[in-house]
Protein backbone atom coordinates (compact mmCIF):
# COMPACT_ATOMS: atom_id res chain seq x y z
CA UNK A 1 0.00 0.00 0.00
CA UNK A 2 1.27 3.76 -1.06
CA UNK A 3 1.08 6.14 1.56
CA UNK A 4 0.17 9.31 0.77
CA UNK A 5 2.98 11.95 1.28
CA UNK A 6 1.68 14.49 -1.69
CA UNK A 7 -1.56 15.61 0.11
CA UNK A 8 -2.68 16.88 3.55
CA UNK A 9 -4.33 13.67 4.62
CA UNK A 10 -6.27 15.62 7.88
CA UNK A 11 -7.52 17.78 4.92
CA UNK A 12 -8.61 15.84 3.00
CA UNK A 13 -10.44 13.76 5.60
CA UNK A 14 -12.02 16.54 6.66
CA UNK A 15 -13.14 17.70 3.07
CA UNK A 16 -14.24 14.40 2.73
CA UNK A 17 -16.42 14.01 6.11
CA UNK A 18 -17.60 17.89 5.46
CA UNK A 19 -19.20 16.68 1.75
CA UNK A 20 -20.88 14.04 3.26
CA UNK A 21 -21.98 16.35 5.91
CA UNK A 22 -23.21 19.15 3.77
CA UNK A 23 -25.82 16.12 2.27
CA UNK A 24 -26.84 14.98 5.76
CA UNK A 25 -28.21 18.57 6.12
CA UNK A 26 -30.07 18.74 3.09
CA UNK A 27 -31.91 15.46 4.33
CA UNK A 28 -35.22 17.23 5.71
CA UNK A 29 -37.78 14.10 5.79
CA UNK A 30 -36.22 12.03 3.20
CA UNK A 31 -34.57 9.26 5.63
CA UNK A 32 -36.47 6.79 3.77
CA UNK A 33 -35.59 7.59 0.45
CA UNK A 34 -34.10 4.90 -1.38
CA UNK A 35 -30.00 5.87 -2.35
CA UNK A 36 -28.18 4.52 -5.57
CA UNK A 37 -27.17 1.40 -2.80
CA UNK A 38 -29.12 -1.68 -3.42
CA UNK A 39 -31.61 -1.75 -0.46
CA UNK A 40 -30.09 0.77 1.52
CA UNK A 41 -32.38 3.78 2.27
CA UNK A 42 -30.68 7.11 2.96
CA UNK A 43 -31.07 6.37 6.92
CA UNK A 44 -28.90 3.18 6.63
CA UNK A 45 -26.53 4.94 3.99
CA UNK A 46 -25.59 7.75 7.39
CA UNK A 47 -26.16 4.86 9.85
CA UNK A 48 -23.04 2.87 7.66
CA UNK A 49 -20.94 6.44 8.11
CA UNK A 50 -22.18 7.08 11.67
CA UNK A 51 -20.65 3.81 12.39
CA UNK A 52 -17.46 3.80 10.46
CA UNK A 53 -17.34 7.67 12.48
CA UNK A 54 -17.99 6.36 16.33
CA UNK A 55 -15.36 3.63 15.36
CA UNK A 56 -12.49 6.46 14.50
CA UNK A 57 -11.56 7.64 18.00
CA UNK A 58 -11.21 4.54 19.62
CA UNK A 59 -9.15 2.82 16.75
CA UNK A 60 -6.66 5.99 16.40
CA UNK A 61 -6.15 5.76 20.02
CA UNK A 62 -4.94 2.23 19.89
CA UNK A 63 -7.77 0.41 20.09
CA UNK A 64 -8.20 -3.26 18.65
CA UNK A 65 -11.14 -4.57 17.21
CA UNK A 66 -11.70 -6.82 20.34
CA UNK A 67 -11.01 -3.86 22.98
CA UNK A 68 -13.78 -1.96 20.87
CA UNK A 69 -16.11 -5.00 21.03
CA UNK A 70 -20.11 -4.69 20.66
CA UNK A 71 -19.85 -1.11 21.78
CA UNK A 72 -21.23 0.77 18.67
CA UNK A 73 -23.82 -2.29 17.59
CA UNK A 74 -27.33 -1.37 17.36
CA UNK A 75 -29.70 1.95 16.02
CA UNK A 76 -26.69 4.88 16.36
CA UNK A 77 -28.97 7.88 15.03
CA UNK A 78 -31.39 7.43 17.86
CA UNK A 79 -34.15 10.93 17.19
CA UNK A 80 -31.97 13.33 16.00
CA UNK A 81 -30.17 11.81 13.19
CA UNK A 82 -28.63 14.72 11.74
CA UNK A 83 -27.28 15.48 15.61
CA UNK A 84 -26.21 12.14 15.89
CA UNK A 85 -24.17 12.37 12.52
CA UNK A 86 -22.44 16.11 13.33
CA UNK A 87 -21.56 14.09 17.06
CA UNK A 88 -20.10 11.63 14.97
CA UNK A 89 -18.21 12.99 12.48
CA UNK A 90 -16.27 16.13 15.21
CA UNK A 91 -15.04 13.38 16.92
CA UNK A 92 -13.65 11.56 14.34
CA UNK A 93 -11.95 14.62 12.79
CA UNK A 94 -10.91 15.45 16.38
CA UNK A 95 -9.09 11.93 16.09
CA UNK A 96 -7.62 12.00 12.64
CA UNK A 97 -6.35 15.69 13.75
CA UNK A 98 -4.67 14.69 16.72
CA UNK A 99 -0.44 14.85 17.02
CA UNK A 100 0.58 11.45 15.85
CA UNK A 101 -2.74 9.84 15.07
CA UNK A 102 -1.43 9.24 11.31
CA UNK A 103 1.37 8.27 12.37
CA UNK A 104 0.21 5.16 14.44
CA UNK A 105 -0.47 2.15 14.05
CA UNK A 106 -4.04 1.41 13.71
CA UNK A 107 -5.90 -1.96 14.12
CA UNK A 108 -8.24 -2.71 11.14
CA UNK A 109 -10.31 -5.88 10.84
CA UNK A 110 -8.01 -6.46 7.84
CA UNK A 111 -4.55 -6.20 9.75
CA UNK A 112 -2.57 -3.36 10.97
CA UNK A 113 -2.01 -0.17 8.77
CA UNK A 114 -0.56 3.28 9.20
CA UNK A 115 -3.45 5.80 10.86
CA UNK A 116 -2.52 7.88 7.39
CA UNK A 117 -3.78 5.09 5.20
CA UNK A 118 -7.07 4.83 7.40
CA UNK A 119 -7.70 8.24 7.39
CA UNK A 120 -7.72 7.80 3.81
CA UNK A 121 -10.22 5.27 3.86
CA UNK A 122 -12.25 6.47 5.65
CA UNK A 123 -12.08 9.98 3.15
CA UNK A 124 -12.76 7.96 0.53
CA UNK A 125 -15.77 6.14 1.72
CA UNK A 126 -17.25 9.47 3.09
CA UNK A 127 -16.66 11.37 -0.71
CA UNK A 128 -18.34 8.32 -1.97
CA UNK A 129 -21.26 8.21 -0.40
CA UNK A 130 -21.74 12.19 -0.42
CA UNK A 131 -22.46 11.41 -3.76
CA UNK A 132 -24.40 8.45 -3.28
CA UNK A 133 -26.79 10.45 -0.48
CA UNK A 134 -27.07 13.86 -3.03
CA UNK A 135 -28.09 11.27 -5.59
CA UNK A 136 -30.90 9.56 -3.03
CA UNK A 137 -31.80 13.68 -2.27
CA UNK A 138 -31.76 14.67 -5.91
CA UNK A 139 -29.44 17.59 -4.94
CA UNK A 140 -26.01 18.51 -6.77
CA UNK A 141 -23.28 15.42 -6.55
CA UNK A 142 -20.68 17.53 -7.48
CA UNK A 143 -17.67 17.22 -4.52
CA UNK A 144 -14.53 19.76 -3.88
CA UNK A 145 -12.34 18.85 -7.47
CA UNK A 146 -9.03 19.10 -5.26
CA UNK A 147 -10.45 16.40 -2.93
CA UNK A 148 -11.51 14.24 -5.33
CA UNK A 149 -8.15 14.36 -6.97
CA UNK A 150 -6.48 13.45 -3.63
CA UNK A 151 -8.59 10.68 -3.20
CA UNK A 152 -8.62 9.26 -6.60
CA UNK A 153 -4.44 9.19 -6.58
CA UNK A 154 -4.89 7.51 -3.30
CA UNK A 155 -7.17 4.82 -4.79
CA UNK A 156 -5.54 4.07 -7.75
CA UNK A 157 -3.52 1.41 -6.19
CA UNK A 158 -6.66 0.29 -3.48
CA UNK A 159 -8.95 -0.73 -6.25
CA UNK A 160 -8.14 -4.20 -6.77
CA UNK A 161 -7.82 -4.55 -3.05
CA UNK A 162 -11.21 -3.51 -2.68
CA UNK A 163 -12.59 -4.94 -5.79
CA UNK A 164 -11.01 -8.36 -4.57
CA UNK A 165 -13.01 -7.87 -0.64
CA UNK A 166 -16.73 -6.93 -2.67
CA UNK A 167 -17.08 -4.01 -1.39
CA UNK A 168 -16.77 -2.22 -4.42
CA UNK A 169 -18.40 -3.58 -7.81
CA UNK A 170 -16.99 -3.58 -11.65
CA UNK A 171 -15.36 -0.97 -12.69
CA UNK A 172 -17.44 1.66 -15.19
CA UNK A 173 -15.74 2.96 -17.91
CA UNK A 174 -15.57 7.12 -18.49
CA UNK A 175 -14.57 9.20 -21.09
CA UNK A 176 -11.18 9.98 -21.24
CA UNK A 177 -10.70 13.56 -19.48
CA UNK A 178 -13.65 13.39 -17.29
CA UNK A 179 -12.07 14.72 -14.18
CA UNK A 180 -11.25 12.96 -11.14
CA UNK A 181 -15.14 12.69 -9.80
CA UNK A 182 -15.74 10.87 -12.78
CA UNK A 183 -13.02 8.69 -12.84
CA UNK A 184 -13.01 7.71 -8.80
CA UNK A 185 -16.63 7.17 -9.31
CA UNK A 186 -16.04 4.55 -12.11
CA UNK A 187 -12.94 3.10 -10.59
CA UNK A 188 -15.65 2.34 -7.88
CA UNK A 189 -18.29 0.77 -9.45
CA UNK A 190 -20.44 3.77 -10.02
CA UNK A 191 -21.87 5.55 -13.05
CA UNK A 192 -20.27 9.13 -12.93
Amino acid sequence: MTMLTTVDVREVYTRCSAEFGARVHAIGDRWDAPTPLPGWDVRRLVHHLVDEEMWAPPLFAGETIEQVGSRFEGELLGDDPVRAFDEAAAAAVTAVSADGALDRTVHLSFGDHPGREYAMQLAADHLVHAVDLARALGVDDTVDPATAAAVREWFGEMEPAYRDMGVIGPRVAVPAGAGAQAELLGMMGRTP
